[in-house]
């Protein structure tokens, strides 16, 4: 099978628009855990009540095994759209200010987000060479970084003088000029896909995942749980430990999206000449080095400056080594299965799906009954995990 094609200059504008409108949904996804306990409060439910929701929401995620050969078939763009269409239905339904609303909500959110997750990756897969892939798919990875850093200070200032239905008119705002630059600058067909190209050639495309395949997208399941299971009640943690009000959360909000940014821009930038495994092994290092520092910092006396600043290291080394990580692991997940790549990433997602789901669903759980502690211990296995799959891959 030849190469594909080295990514143009149209592309780049394509890449650009992806990359926009990723960060629009991440945005409206991302914001939830670091004010869990604004959340908590407006909805009048528990933060383990409102993760236990997150974690089943997240099983919508299942749906990319559907669309897989959408991909396949050159969808990418409609996949895409109608995606942001659920992002930003979803902002509107939470408006409603119930639990059950809430937990509506999160579906759909969940719907958009991994299944235009998914159309970038198929899209990026299709048009840009493997050698170069890395800058290409931690340009796309931006997005998750640029959401957080771009809205948690805004939403912190919009609930503080207007309360928490603000932060969701303008999430639904924001997703809504998302769809707008995707209908604009993505083009129709984006791509014929590897489907369609075999179908012209009279090849038979039900062909099976190659078994080689299934470790590089466990390895990126569970590294993408390992770094969830923290940050979805860090906000928490932070409150309750080192009581942080709202002003103080969107203040470390705003310095893990930095973080979060250098980690995606630093893959853009290395991966491709470190090597994709040893910048995903590198990453998991600075994790499992943060989640110490974390512990440390919880089991510290008093909560003094110096003790949070420690904890909040610890925290944002935790990020850093995640970020850095699953995003290079997301470059082997495009090459698990070149020949079926919108099904092989689409599968990939949906074990991601079932790895988040189990990290959501218990970390608030852990969190409320062993403290940080808890949350901590899943990251750290979860990441061992992943880079035993790595190891698997390569074998």
């Amino acid at each position: 099978m030849s190469s594909p094609p080295a990514p143009t200059r149209p592309f780049a504008a394509t890449l650009g628009a992806l990359t926009f409108g990723k960060a629009t949904s991440n945005a409206a996804l991302r914001w939830m855990s670091p004010f869990l306990p604004t959340l908590s409060r407006a909805f009048d439910a528990s933060v383990g009540t409102l993760t236990g929701i997150m974690g089943a929401a997240e099983l919508a995620g299942l749906s990319t095994t559907l669309t897989g050969g959408a991909l396949d078939r050159g969808r990418h763009r409609t996949v895409f759209l109608g995606s942001l269409v659920l992002v930003t239905v979803s902002s509107l339904v939470a408006l409603l200010g119930t639990v059950w609303a809430f937990a509506l909500a999160v579906v759909l959110l969940i719907l958009g987000v991994a299944n235009l997750t998914v159309a970038g990756l198929a899209l990026i897969g299709d048009r840009v060479e493997f050698s170069a892939r890395g800058r290409a798919v931690g340009t796309y990875e931006t997005s998750w970084a640029l959401s957080l850093l771009a809205v948690a200070p805004l939403l912190a200032l919009l609930i503080d003088r207007f309360g928490w239905r603000a932060a969701y008119l303008a999430l639904a705002a924001t997703s809504a000029i998302g769809l707008l630059v995707v209908a604009r600058w993505v083009p129709t067909p984006a791509d014929a896909g590897p489907l369609r190209r075999r179908r012209e050639t009279g090849n038979t495309p039900a062909a099976p995942l190659p078994r080689a395949a299934w470790a590089a997208l466990g390895s990126a399941a569970f590294i993408s749980a390992s770094g969830l299971s923290v940050f979805v009640i860090s906000g928490a943690w932070l409150e309750e430990r080192f009581a942080l009000a709202t002003g103080g959360l969107g203040i470390v909000a705003t310095a893990i999206g930095a973080v979060e940014l250098a980690s995606s821009g630093s893959v853009a930038l290395t991966a491709d000449r470190l090597g994709k495994r040893r910048a995903v092994a590198a990453g998991g290092v600075v994790l499992l080095i943060g989640a110490a520092v974390m512990w440390i910092a919880d089991r510290a006396t008093g909560s003094s400056a110096g003790v949070v600043a420690l904890g909040v290291t610890g925290l944002l080394l935790l990020i850093l080594g995640f970020e850095f990580g699953f995003v290079s692991s997301l470059s082997l997940m495009t090459e698990a299965a070149p020949d079926a790549r919108g099904r092989a990433i689409a599968a990939g997602n949906a074990m991601g799906t079932v790895a988040r789901a189990l990290a959501l669903a218990l970390s608030g759980q852990l969190f409320e009954w062993f403290g940080v502690t808890g949350p901590i211990a899943f990251s750290s296995v979860a990441m061992v995990a992943g880079l035993i799959c790595l190891i698997l891959s390569r074998r």
